[in-house]
């Protein structure tokens, strides 16, 4: 009996023994799991932390400026030009003879094929292309490049040397095309973009050359330049060389407020110095959308009176404060100046928001009017201020 109850005794022990073994190393095995499948998700939370990391690295290159730029650069055009430019011989009237002709030649006028280049911008999906006039208004043969690559021939639909803007067309439909903005709400100091064909780079890559600068100043009366007259000009540094001409200027919005015209150099240097200058872009529309309808633009009116810059002497006569100005010299009669008011003596010194400081700055202003529209001048009569009227009447 007793030995039963040892057996029993023994068996029952075994069992549990057994069991004890059995949960113990199934406790191992499922910590040793659970440790193993934390560090594995350790792990993949690390790659997926640095990916993270590296993606905010890129996103943080990219900003205003980048997208801005690849938004609008295939809008921008690199444009080749050809002109037929005579020269004459400053020798040519001494050698004017049939005895000097038959040993040197006809040394009279001669007739040269001279390459040019600049920039551009296609401002309509149907191949309207902007430039300066000094870049194309005189070519005989125009070829446009684009950032894909091809070649397109373009015609001139009209340009305007005055204000040095010229209107292009190519063929094509659905083309890549800038908006373009408002130069009348520009802040001075915001961030602006110049791209464009400098030194015909465009030609290496089929891309604009982008720099990157500020709005320095606005409303810069430049003295003219070959009988082109830069009125209410954008002064920016963003860097502008040669064969930036026609090209665009935008803000960060990706639109075009001025056309890169004009460069400042000193002491000689011939590139950047941080002094450039841009058509506003609301005088480029109105100039394009009458070249557009007569491709030209038609200044022909009256004014009748004869003025005078003020010197020194003039100014001290007068008792004026500055020697900005003009003064009225002479009035026709039955002329818009007559019947406005104005009289021998009167001072000019601003027109339609425009000031004046000389005769080169009233010539320019009387440029930016057409016939039938109405001008306000204001003047200094007698040490005080008026404002007078003036309606432009087309020549007779």
């Amino acid at each position: 009996m007793i030995n039963k109850k040892i057996f029993f005794a023994s068996v029952v022990i075994t069992i549990i023994v057994f069991a004890s073994s059995f949960l113990y190393l199934n406790s191992r095995i499922n910590d040793n799991f659970i440790s193993s499948s934390n560090s594995h998700n350790i792990t993949l939370t690390s790659l997926e932390q640095a990916k993270n990391f590296n993606d905010e690295i890129t996103n943080s290159r990219k900003n205003i400026i980048t997208e801005t730029v690849q938004k609008v650069s295939p809008a921008i055009v690199g444009i080749n030009v050809i002109e037929i430019r005579q020269y004459q011989d400053p020798f040519s009237s001494f050698f004017d003879d049939p005895f000097f002709r038959q040993f040197f030649g006809n040394r009279g006028n001669s007739r040269q094929r001279v390459q040019g280049l600049g920039s551009g911008y296609i401002i309509s999906p149907d191949g309207y292309i902007v430039t300066n006039d000094h870049v194309a208004g005189n070519a005989t043969e125009i070829t446009i490049t684009m950032t894909d690559g091809s070649h397109h021939q373009a015609k001139i639909v009209g340009t305007d040397p005055v204000s040095d803007i010229c209107l292009l067309k190519i063929e094509g439909d659905n083309l890549p095309y800038i908006e373009l903005g408002n130069s009348s709400d520009i802040i001075i100091g915001e961030w602006v973009i110049a791209l464009g064909n400098p030194f015909g780079l465009f030609e290496l890559n089929d891309k604009p050359t982008v720099t990157v600068g500020v709005i320095s100043a606005t409303g810069m009366n430049l003295e003219p330049i070959n009988d082109r007259y830069y009125l209410n000009m954008i002064q920016t540094d963003a860097a502008i060389n040669g064969g930036n001409s026609g090209g665009a200027l935008v803000n960060s919005l990706g639109q075009v407020i001025g056309m890169n015209t004009l460069i400042y150099t000193a002491g000689g240097v011939q590139g950047n110095i941080g002094l450039g200058f841009a058509i506003p872009i609301d005088k480029v529309k109105r100039i394009v959308t009458e070249l557009k309808l007569n491709g030209k633009i038609d200044r022909d009116f009256q004014i009748g009176m004869s003025i005078q810059s003020i010197d020194a002497a003039i100014a001290n006569y007068y008792d004026l404060n500055s020697s900005k100005g003009v003064i009225i010299t002479k009035v026709l009669s039955n002329t818009p100046a007559d019947e406005a008011g104005l009289k021998v003596g009167d001072i000019i010194v601003e027109i339609e928001g425009f000031k004046i400081n000389n005769e080169q700055t009233i010539f320019g202003v009387f440029q930016e009017f057409r016939a039938g529209q109405k001008v306000n001048v204001k003047i200094i009569r007698d040490n005080s201020e008026l404002s007078k009227i003036m309606k432009l009447e087309k020549n007779k």
